[in-house]
């Protein structure tokens, strides 16, 4: 005789081990990893940079470095709020530094891929007078 399973059983049976819910903001394949110093990355090139830029910074070239950095988004009319109006929404900047050569916060962002909502951030935060650096990964 064959066991029988609930389409909840069968779910159950098949998710992720050790994982509540599927990240679904994981673009493309990307898979989180963690550096050398224990912090985690969403993703292996943003790991590569961040690392890159720490070299930079104890060579002096930039300052400053901060990462998953919150800049808010404004309209016309004030701040965008979230759906339920609780909250201004924001755009997660990856890196934040001082160039000491141009004199100028950087704001970075490193991309194998540019999603939709990512385009759609990126123009309202042109409208507000900032500009995003995007780096891509060789090969990409």
């Amino acid at each position: 005789m064959t066991e029988r399973l609930t389409a909840e059983e069968y779910k159950d049976a098949h998710a992720p081990k050790g994982k509540g819910k599927e990240d679904r903001r994981r673009v493309r394949g990307a898979q989180r990893t963690i550096t050398a110093d224990g912090i985690t990355h969403d993703s292996k090139t943003e790991a590569q940079r961040w690392e890159e830029l720490k070299l930079l910074q104890r060579a002096g070239e930039i300052c400053g470095l901060r990462r998953q950095v919150d800049i808010g988004l404004i309209g016309r009319d004030g701040p965008i709020m979230t759906d339920g109006g609780e909250q201004q929404r924001v755009y997660k900047a990856d890196f934040v530094y001082v160039d000491n050569a141009l004199g100028i916060t950087v704001i970075e962002d490193r991309k194998g891929h540019e999603t939709d909502v990512f385009k759609i951030k990126k123009a309202i935060l042109a409208a507000q007078g900032v500009e995003i650096l995007i780096t891509k990964a060789k090969g990409h």
